[in-house]
């Protein structure tokens, strides 16, 4: 099953929000992408409905195993993508914005030669 793009930002803005701020909860991710609590509220309860997460009684969020899976590889290619824009002469801003569009569509072989371009 292909995960749409919006679904990979959103497991790995939690991600990176877990590992700044030890818990998540929808009010962290509102304030992440400057979304309204109405469609950050829809969004976990799809990806909640997709056993992409889980949430607490007390509103805690935290990655399944296959939500994991998937932030992982977005952040590691958001990461990689970004430093290699910036070294060949991309200001840094702007290639954090293209590796955002890139890391979704890019295929396994690209990212991996690029990867080992940085080996």
């Amino acid at each position: 099953m292909k995960i749409k793009e919006s679904a990979e930002d959103y497991l790995e803005s939690i991600l990176i929000l877990k590992n700044k701020l030890g818990n998540v909860r929808s009010i962290d991710i509102v304030n992440y992408f400057d979304y309204s609590k109405p469609s950050i509220s829809v969004a976990m309860k799809h990806l909640r409905e997709d056993d992409y997460i889980e949430m607490d009684s007390k509103g805690y969020i935290t990655l399944t195993e296959k939500g994991l899976a998937i932030a992982q590889k977005m952040f590691e290619r958001h990461t990689l993508l970004t430093e290699w824009l910036i070294s060949i002469g991309v200001d840094e801003k702007t290639a954090a914005e293209d590796a955002c569009r890139i890391e979704h569509v890019i295929s396994e072989e690209s990212f991996e030669a690029i990867k080992n371009l940085k080996k």
